[in-house]
């Protein structure tokens, strides 16, 4: 898929020089590939998409961990989404520094990852205001609990949630 190449190239540790507009472009590039190909005909056809990231991540990390300008990455963001809004979106939260361990000790360590912990602290901040200024689409959830009590949140959270129709 086109979006998985882009991402190859964001995510390389190989391109450490990239700029943080070129970093958001690009990941609305894979997302404008990912919602036309695969979201889209699938809520098309009446089924539910679950997505590990989608356009909030943007906005954490290049909107408020590179500081870009966030109402110029939200009107990107609807152009290369055709207006899609995620109906729940759940926030695994994790002290940054918490997270950063967690990524090494499992050897993911990406380009992403390789930005100074000021980054990550301002880009989990971002998460958590994003979370607070649209309550009823997030539910955070403190993921230095255990595996199951985290998998039980998550569980609470969606279960109970019809599927929308796409509009």
């Amino acid at each position: 898929m086109i979006g998985d190449q882009i991402r190859l190239v964001i995510m390389s540790l190989d391109n450490k020089r990239m700029s943080p507009e070129a970093e958001f472009l690009l990941f609305s590039a894979s997302r404008a590939q990912l919602a036309r190909e695969v979201i889209r005909p699938h809520l098309s056809s009446g089924g539910g998409v679950v997505c590990d990231r989608f356009y909030d991540s943007s906005l954490a990390y290049q909107g408020y961990g590179h500081q870009l300008d966030l109402d110029q990455l939200r009107l990107i963001t609807q152009f290369v989404t055709g207006g899609l809004v995620p109906d729940l979106t759940l926030l695994l939260d994790l002290p940054s520094e918490e997270g950063l361990n967690r990524r090494k000790e499992a050897g993911r360590w990406n380009r992403l990852d390789d930005y100074d912990l000021a980054f990550h602290e301002r880009a989990r901040n971002g998460y958590l205001e994003l979370a607070r200024a649209n309550p009823e689409r997030w539910v955070v959830i403190d993921a230095m609990q255990s595996k199951e009590e985290i998998q039980a949140q998550m569980r609470e959270a969606v279960l109970p949630r019809p599927m929308t129709k796409p509009g």
